[in-house]
């Protein structure tokens, strides 16, 4: 009788301890996703050819806990109001002045260089006039300059850090375009 017994407590012991295991798990997958890592699918044409209609990203949500957005750096935000996410490049910095002038960016009224290969923006929207970036501000941009709604329309206008979810480090799909920026 004392054998059953032993059986029987085996079997409850490696029940709790699976269950304890796949709690676990559970909650790790939680906070890798609430607070380290999130997948993001691009659903526009914005970031064409860097990034396509479709194409899965990853972004880190954590290392802008530690350190700020630098220029060019790629970021996931809230579009204001309608809390869309989307996915552009940094172009001006907080307590910067951008404007965009024949199809040139100016920060502070010194030309900058653009990322190699993009189109010059052909539309300067907002930043025809010089735009003056607050504290935690950032101007943005998408790499297909034609086809961008970003900080140069008023939809998206500049972009406060309490709105940036993450900076996007790698493509994960499609998988014959897996890379990391």
């Amino acid at each position: 009788m004392s054998k059953k017994k032993n059986k029987t407590d085996s079997g409850l012991m490696t029940l709790i301890k699976a269950g304890v295991f796949i709690l676990a798990v559970l909650i790790m997958a939680y906070v890798l996703s609430e607070f380290v890592l999130e997948r993001v699918w691009v659903t526009n044409h914005s970031m064409e050819s860097t990034l396509n209609p479709d194409d899965c990203v990853m972004i880190d949500k954590i290392s802008y806990r530690f350190r700020d957005p630098e220029r060019f750096d790629i970021i996931v935000f809230r579009k204001k109001g309608s809390g869309e996410e989307l996915v552009k490049r940094v172009i001006g910095l907080p307590f910067e002045t951008v404007q965009i002038k024949d199809g040139k960016f100016f920060i502070d009224g010194s030309e900058i260089e653009d990322i190699e290969g993009l189109d010059a923006p052909e539309e300067a929207g907002l930043a025809e006039n010089p735009v003056e970036l607050g504290v935690g501000e950032y101007f943005v941009v998408g790499d297909n300059r034609s086809e961008s709604i970003d900080s140069r329309y008023e939809q998206v206008g500049n972009v406060t850090s309490t709105r940036i979810i993450g900076r996007m480090f790698m493509r994960v799909f499609p998988f014959n375009k897996i890379k990391f920026f």
